[in-house]
């Protein structure tokens, strides 16, 4: 299981990565589940145990689904003994995603802080209304998912009016290349 923010999802999503002795990153590792055709790709850190002719993990560290790959080792124990589940602390990689996140969130295009503000505000109000009267709550989310499909239809053509790379645009948003194309399409057909 890996680990996401709600803003930039599979774009930045984070998971313990393992090292080898040598200091290299292994290659997914394959387990067949017996009969059939289907053979489970896998990269968590837990099956590189030195069993079964796989590599065996030296230390682990923070990677993310962008590329970024953290500077802090950490050590795996794994058991002296057969069918033990290896031991390891994941703190210390996931804290170092963390402050990746901080850092591609820093790089992208930031929120005016009255927007900001009146965003948590409206937030607070709807978490309120919603043990008060539900059904106002509704009536309140569903104008603002008008609000939103038309403000995102704008923008997403202002974005691509402005002939902007996809890379630009992708960093502007904190996302990937590709997940940045998908948001703006997304965006722009909504109805």
């Amino acid at each position: 299981m890996g680990w996401q923010t709600e803003e930039f999802g599979s774009s930045h999503e984070g998971r313990v990565g393992v090292v080898l002795a040598d200091g290299t990153e292994p290659g997914p590792v394959y387990i067949d589940m017996g009969s059939g055709s289907h053979v489970q790709e896998t990269t968590e850190w837990w099956v590189y145990d030195g069993r079964y002719g796989r590599p065996r993990a030296a230390r682990v560290r923070g990677r993310c689904s962008c590329g970024w790959r953290g500077a802090g080792d950490y050590p795996v124990v794994l058991p002296r003994q057969p069918g033990r589940d290896p031991d390891l602390d994941s703190s210390g990689a996931y804290d170092d995603w963390s402050r990746h996140i901080d850092e591609v969130e820093s790089r992208s295009v930031p929120l005016p802080v009255v927007l900001e503000e009146l965003l948590d505000a409206v937030e607070e109000q709807l978490h309120a209304l919603c043990a008060e009267a539900p059904l106002a709550a509704l009536r309140a989310v569903a104008a603002l998912e008008r609000t939103t499909r038309r403000v995102g239809r704008d923008a997403a053509h202002g974005a691509q009016a402005d002939d902007l790379s996809w890379e630009t645009i992708g960093k502007a948003l904190g996302l990937t290349e590709s997940e940045a194309r998908s948001r703006l399409t997304q965006y722009s057909f909504r109805r």
